[in-house]
């Protein structure tokens, strides 16, 4: 599978240098909706990948710290044109794409969950149904569906996306590192 896949992380803070120091190559996005989808239509553009693999951190009110949960399905939980009738996380008028982007799942032995992006660090409930979220994933699903790529997505559980969030995910990085890393190399 590492054959035609490519590894894309929002940020250097997430792997710690842990997968460079194993001179594993990645693609990191920089942080929100905007530069995942770049990222990945660039990457999945010069290196013709057939999957991409987001390995990242994800805050959540259900799931516990230091849990890998791969993300079964994204949702937008930024997107909100109620006022105009829609429900929050529909993007209007774009029929190729519903509110929900369902992934084939890859790792049996982790917990799924469903995960809202938005361009905000999260530090309360959503008003979309998911139980963790994240700022880049929904992005990186919807290229990935519309160019035909496989996406297969994991997050650590930093934090619980409530008032100390901002300071659990600072700290947990590491450990995170760690997990996914070790996720990484037992790819076969």
């Amino acid at each position: 599978m590492k054959d035609n896949l490519a590894l894309i992380m929002a940020l250097p803070n997430e792997s710690k240098g842990l997968f460079e120091q194993a001179g594993i190559p990645i693609h990191y996005s920089g942080i929100g909706k905007i530069n995942a989808a770049f990222t990945a239509y660039d990457v999945i553009q010069k290196t013709g990948c057939k999957t991409i693999l987001n390995l990242g951190s994800a805050g959540s009110s259900t799931f516990n710290a230091h849990e890998l949960i791969e993300v079964k399905t994204f949702v937008q939980r930024d997107m909100d044109v109620s006022p105009l009738g829609f429900e929050v996380g529909v993007t209007p008028m774009d029929q190729h794409f519903p509110q929900e982007i369902h992934l084939d799942c890859y790792f049996p032995h982790l917990s799924k969950g469903i995960c809202g992006t938005g361009d905000s660090f999260e530090t309360g409930q959503p008003k979309v149904n998911c139980n963790l979220v994240d700022m880049e994933g929904y992005a990186l699903a919807k290229v990935c569906k519309k160019l035909n790529v496989r996406l297969i997505s994991v997050k650590y559980i930093t934090d619980g996306a409530n008032d100390t969030a901002h300071l659990d995910w600072e700290e947990n990085l590491l450990l995170g590192a760690q997990k996914l890393l070790k996720l990484y190399q037992s790819l076969d």
